[in-house]
């Protein structure tokens, strides 16, 4: 994801006197969490957020250094925003994030035009980074900043949704991963934190919790709490104000029947599950160190999948070393048969520092793009018909505000889609019913549906 984070919330007085920053985001809603922290602290010395990066004074860029793709967009968007500096005498541009944190010191020696690189662990340094104050140019230590309920944070999604996170960091060794060593082991917020901010941001008008976390349904190990997300879902679920509690990046290990309990309906838990699993095959599940197998994550999805309203959402690594073609032909059929809800399917990225990145039987590039293309090909059949299913059935839709795709035409979510990586509704109107507001809920027919996407109409009240 790549997104230019502007706040509403500056007026032209302050544009006139304040300097000009422009923020660009880049990756995971994690490291947007990190990107609003920068915001808020930014905020609090009198900067202000421009959209025009043209037009900017501080230039920053918050990277992702998860896969090959995704440095290369980083180390793109570091260079057009340095075209932006040499453009503009006395700005500065300032680089944040995985890449930073990974590849900082090598990223020096190359980038000259870059005034200074600041880690995960780092980025709250953003004020002195301006300024000019740090007698160095490179600010990298292990692990990743986590922040508190008073810190001012600015939250930069529209509608009426907020992001969380609830720890940083990850405990796991999959072999695949260069998570850990970038952000370091996991570091769970304490609950008391945790429900102040979700209680601020509900006063605030959020209706909707997107809970993150690298490894979310861990939450706690790190603290001694038991069975720690549920417990944490408990004291959110009382939180007046809050409608929907979303859950990202929920492995399967450690879903409690607690946590199953909360998923079956009497709570603000949505039933919506995003459990990135990787593949089912017990070859590839062993090869990438994931600590279960092909048994344990089948009965938890199909336990899920009887939920009643439940929807799934998953990720798969296609092409992995030594992935044969029975391997795929064995998660092929597990997606036929399982449906899931949403899915998305990435190939294999050799990643240096990784214990993948020694293993024999490489899979060649376009035989993984194959398999690739060959499992969406599946997902987008599966996806069209299941949305096709919701023609005619009326749904709680909550606006996120004018699309971004058709300028005229407001958008929103039902439960089943979520923020950024799912589809929306587009919004008309039944005659008599009352426009559309952005943070606020609307019951909607729905009249036609793609794979990705649903429309339906407003109905009046």
């Amino acid at each position: 994801m790549t997104d230019s984070l502007v706040p509403d919330r500056f007026n032209v007085m302050e544009r006139l006197q304040a300097r000009r920053v422009h923020v660009v985001s880049l990756g995971c809603p994690k490291n947007r969490v990190d990107s609003e922290l920068m915001i808020g602290l930014m905020k609090g010395e009198g900067y202000v957020m421009e959209s025009d990066p043209s037009q900017a004074d501080v230039l920053v860029v918050n990277t992702c250094a998860f896969i090959e793709s995704a440095k290369e967009e980083s180390i793109d968007t570091i260079l057009e925003m340095a075209d932006y500096k040499a453009a503009r005498p006395g700005a500065k541009l300032v680089v944040t994030g995985c890449m930073a944190q990974r590849y900082g010191h090598e990223l020096a020696q190359e980038m000259p035009e870059v005034d200074y690189f600041l880690g995960t662990n780092e980025f709250k340094r953003i004020n002195d980074a301006i300024v000019g104050s740090l007698p160095e140019r490179e600010y990298i230590t292990y692990g990743s900043a986590l922040y508190t309920a008073d810190e001012d944070r600015i939250n930069t999604v529209r509608g009426g949704s907020a992001y969380v996170k609830i720890a940083e960091g990850c405990n796991r060794t999959c072999s695949f991963c260069i998570i850990p060593k970038i952000r370091g082991k996991q570091v769970s917020r304490p609950i008391f934190d945790i429900v102040r901010e979700v209680e601020i941001l509900a006063a605030g008008g959020v209706k909707e919790i997107n809970l993150i976390a690298q490894d979310l349904t861990s939450y706690g190990v790190d603290i001694d709490l038991r069975d720690g997300l549920a417990t944490l879902l408990e004291k959110l679920d009382a939180i007046r104000g809050i409608e929907w509690i979303r859950l990202h990046y929920a492995y399967p290990w450690g879903f409690s029947d607690r946590l199953m309990d909360m998923l079956r309906g009497g709570s603000r838990v949505i039933p919506y599950v995003d459990m990135p699993l990787q593949h089912i095959s017990d070859n590839m599940l062993k090869a990438m160190r994931r600590s279960t197998r092909r048994s344990s994550q089948d009965e938890i999805i199909r336990k899920l999948r009887d939920i009643n309203g439940m929807v799934l959402r998953t990720v798969f690594i296609s092409g992995f070393p030594g992935e044969t073609d029975q391997d795929h032909r064995e998660l092929y059929d597990w997606v036929k048969d399982i449906q899931f809800d949403r899915m998305g399917v990435f190939t294999w990225s050799p990643e240096e520092n990784t214990s993948a990145f020694e293993l024999p039987d490489r899979v060649p590039a376009q035989v993984a793009e194959s398999r690739r293309d060959e499992l969406m090909t599946l997902q987008a059949g599966i996806s069209r018909k299941r949305n096709e299913n919701l023609i005619g059935r009326r749904l709680r839709v909550l606006v996120d505000g004018v699309s971004e795709e058709h300028e005229y035409v407001f958008e929103g979510r039902w439960y089943g889609q979520a923020l950024d990586i799912d589809g929306v509704v587009y919004l008309s109107y039944e005659d008599g019913a009352e426009p559309a507001i952005a943070g606020e809920f609307v019951e909607v027919e729905i009249d036609d549906a793609t794979e990705y996407d649903l429309k339906g109409i407003v109905l009046a009240q």
